[in-house]
């Protein structure tokens, strides 16, 4: 079976969200599942004792915290969403944890009363999970040996019934070992529910039991999809996005019912109809917990269903609900719609994340390195360049990484700097290269407010000696600056030329957009003095006639989000004058606003020829063409529709 060609869904407006947000408080949704509470023990062994008895050392719990999971979860999320009232029709058992999970549900908007208990043969789903310097050690679970009476099965539907009388949709949850749908008679007599109702939308999340209720809209992973289609993936492993299309088209054929594919930080995939979408994911800044994310997803999803959304909108929705409960740590969160809603304006997306992943499926201009990334750019007619200046011209500040990352770990460590473990020392190098290959392309003061986080996130540096963002920024630049004045000695004495410092064809092809009569702009996330002083050591700072912009300081003024705002005001609107070349993710996804975003993936060691690193990094934001460097620049000038300087040969 050949999958339907994929449609991406264009990026939610303020005006929908709001519009879905808006509607949640009309809706009441039933939740028939497992419902769960997990509980999170912090241990603090520096108060562990050997035991007379057992002659080992004990676990001593600082604290405790209790959170409902599973299905529970989901009618927590519900809650939050503020929809009407939120009715969980379940089993717990006759004990302690039961007890907790029904004074969590303690809420206005959730009524109870159709959750059941069972004395004798079935234990609160509970998971403990004791944790040691935030590492979550082996878990301890509760309810796997679960068996539903006949009487409490019975009672189950006879609730359900009277709940369904007050609902719109139905969500079906299954997550665990020792389920309610585990019993063969209750997925017989649930399937028989969702047909006989048809007026209520049904909504099966589950893992393992979608076949069991094929009248419903099946919301899966991307795993669930190749074990139900029969061809599981390996833990690790991932299906490519054609055989993950395939497979769901099959099953959504087989059901005869629409699915939803969730794909973690790739988004999800929904499919209505004949005509499949993928909404891309989100790019999430800080660090992220996927617990409890599936099931906001869920939560938002039906919720925004019984509104009487389409499903593409909804599963948008849920996409960024989603998202917001990823970023909340160590907890099985939940999303508001005001969280929402501010995600929701701010995201950034991450964009064909199979081809930047997959150099092989890239696509050039004949005969060239120019690589397009959706097919053809869009028509244009470029009257405004913006240019980032380090790594897109620029090579002078080649390796600052290579400073940053020491200067960082040693702010970390203090005074552990010179004695700290191999592990210790290995965690934190971990996180100081993933947080800089995440925040490449933006302010260094934003860079530095950013460090005094991550002191203060592994608290080995005493509070009051943790310094401020700028100050951290004045030793980096200290370091910095010593290499970028010994590059430009060099350059001064005549022991190197500018084009040693300059990207294979730059300051050609500024020349030739100049004399087209492109206004020009040089924005960077270094500091102003900084930027126009090398510019003009470099001798390009004339060919700028839109101005220099660079750090100013102050995190709110990035120099890159105000220069290209300002642009877009200039033009009124007519974004297909405006073209941005970066070799960062911050000016691919501003320029993703209306402009055309164009990456430069350079190779900064040799000043020309592909990094694989970046080329990711700048699809991944939202770059619709990526270039090794300029030296083919000829061959893009069609592309942007520009009129012929009157010095340049005819492109090849």
């Amino acid at each position: 079976m050949k999958p339907s060609v994929i449609q991406t869904f264009e990026i939610l407006g303020r005006p929908q969200i709001v519009a879905t947000l808006g509607k949640m408080s009309q809706v009441s949704v039933a939740v028939v599942g497992d419902f769960c509470l997990d509980a999170y023990w912090m241990i603090d062994r520096g108060a562990s004792e050997i035991s007379i008895e057992t002659g080992l050392a004990t676990e001593p719990v600082k604290s405790q915290r209790y959170a409902p999971g599973g299905a529970g979860n989901v009618v927590m999320n519900l809650a939050a969403l503020a929809v009407r009232q939120v009715y969980p029709v379940g089993v717990v058992g006759d004990d302690p944890f039961g007890h907790e999970l029904r004074r969590l549900f303690n809420h206005s908007r959730i009524n109870s009363c159709s959750l059941i208990s069972q004395a004798d043969g079935w234990s609160t789903h509970t998971y403990i999970k004791p944790c040691v310097e935030e590492q979550e050690l082996s878990r301890i679970d509760h309810g796997n040996f679960n068996r539903l009476s006949a009487a409490t099965e019975q009672e189950l539907f006879a609730k359900l019934e009277e709940t369904l009388g007050k609902v719109s949709v139905v969500l079906i949850n299954h997550q665990v070992s020792g389920s309610i749908h585990d019993s063969k008679s209750f997925r017989e007599r649930l399937r028989q529910v969702t047909e006989s109702h048809p007026h209520i939308c049904f909504i099966i999340d589950s893992r393992g039991y979608h076949e069991a209720y094929p009248h419903a809209i099946h919301k899966l992973n991307e795993k669930e999809v190749m074990r139900a289609s029969g061809r599981p993936v390996a833990d690790g492993d991932q299906a490519s996005l054609e055989l993950v299309i395939q497979q769901a088209e099959s099953l959504r054929a087989r059901w005869e019912s629409p699915l939803v594919v969730t794909r973690g930080d790739r988004g999800c995939l929904v499919f209505p109809d004949d005509s499949p979408r993928q909404i891309f994911g989100l790019h999430l800044p800080g660090r992220v917990d996927p617990v409890g994310a599936g099931d906001t997803f869920s939560s938002a999803f039906a919720a925004a269903v019984s509104t009487g959304g389409d499903l593409t909108t909804a599963a948008a929705v849920a996409n960024i609900a989603a998202a917001v409960t990823a970023q909340k740590l160590f907890q099985t969160g939940t999303a508001s719609p005001e969280e929402i809603l501010e995600l929701g304006e701010t995201a950034n997306y991450i964009y064909s994340p199979e081809l930047a992943e997959g150099p092989s499926r890239a696509q050039y201009i004949a005969g060239s390195e120019i690589e397009l990334i959706n097919g053809p750019l869009p028509d244009c007619q470029i009257r405004h360049a913006i240019f980032d200046h380090d790594g897109t011209i620029s090579t002078l500040r080649e390796g600052w990484e290579k400073i940053m990352e020491p200067m960082m770990i040693k702010s970390i460590l203090g005074f552990q700097n010179e004695t700290a473990d191999k592990t210790l020392l290995s965690r934190v190098k971990e996180r100081v290269r993933e947080y800089i290959e995440r925040t490449t392309g933006i302010q260094t003061i934003a860079q530095m407010a950013g460090l005094v986080e991550l002191v203060h996130e592994f608290g080995i540096v005493p509070k009051g000696l943790i310094q401020s963002a700028a100050s951290y920024k004045g030793i980096y630049n200290e370091e910095l600056m010593a290499l970028v004045n010994l590059r430009l000695g060099k350059l001064d004495r005549g022991e190197l030329e500018v084009s040693d410092f300059t990207l294979k064809g730059a300051v050609s092809f500024l020349r030739a957009l100049r004399e087209a009569g492109v206004r020009l702009y040089l924005a960077s996330g270094t500091d102003e003095d900084d930027v126009k002083n090398e510019a003009e050591r470099l001798g390009y700072a004339e060919l700028f006639n839109g101005g220099i912009f660079g750090s100013v300081g102050v995190i709110e003024k990035d120099a890159k989000k105000i220069v290209i705002e300002r642009i877009l005001n200039e033009v009124d609107g007519a974004f297909n004058q405006l073209v941005t070349f970066g070799d960062g993710p911050v000016e691919m996804r501003e320029a993703r606003r209306g402009a055309l975003a164009i990456g430069v993936a350079s190779d900064e060691l040799r000043r020309f020829g592909p990094n694989a690193e970046k080329r990711a990094r700048l699809i991944r934001a939202g770059a619709e063409a990526v270039l090794p460097d300029f030296s083919q620049w000829q061959k893009l000038w069609g592309l942007l529709h520009l009129p012929q300087p009157h010095y340049v040969a005819s492109p090849a």
